[in-house]
């Protein structure tokens, strides 16, 4: 079972990698497009700088989920580090449950703003609703609280080798 969970897990956080690299790709192609389109042909267009700030907002949700669960996110340990082993096993606790705490606050709250947003438009382009363009809020918390729960229950995942399920051999988590 544990091997399973963790196998799930694996696989989402590489979605998210893919999905917070998929979107610094395309962002890095869109803002060039919008500074030719007002600078060379003289004519700016409307919707490079909300789809880059709506790639953002996936980028960070979602880049901040893979981060949590690499532990590559920012952590001030230099108080903690200084406590007996036994204190800081009991502080990581607590620094968990306040993580699962600010995930439910993002799930909630990013829902009640999807929702509360729903019926509007984004100006620039007006096929998409604001509503969708908070999603990856709630979803972010989402997946970052079962990373959380993962570390909770399974323990830190980020020194541990992830699957590779494309070769035979394991491969450095990154």
């Amino acid at each position: 079972m544990r091997n399973t969970l963790l196998s799930i897990n694996d696989q989402l956080y590489r979605l998210c990698i893919g999905i917070a690299g998929m979107s610094i790709l395309v962002m890095t192609l869109i803002i060039p497009w919008g500074i030719f389109a007002r600078y060379v042909l003289g004519s700016g267009s409307s919707w490079p700088e909300p789809t880059a700030i709506l790639l953002m907002v996936v980028f960070t949700f979602f880049g901040a989920a893979a981060s949590y669960r690499a532990g590559a996110h920012m952590a001030v340990n230099m108080a903690t580090e200084r406590m007996p082993p036994r204190v800081q096993h009991v502080l990581s606790i607590v620094v968990q449950l306040l993580m699962a705490l600010i995930c439910v606050f993002m799930i909630t709250k990013g829902a009640k703003l999807c929702a509360g947003t729903w019926n509007q438009f984004v100006g620039e382009m007006p096929w998409l609703r604001v509503g969708i363009s908070y999603l990856p809020i709630p979803i972010g918390g989402v997946i970052t609280l079962i990373f959380v729960l993962e570390k909770l229950l399974l323990g830190d995942q980020s020194k541990r080798r992830v699957m590779s399920y494309d070769v035979e051999e394991p491969m450095e988590a990154k």
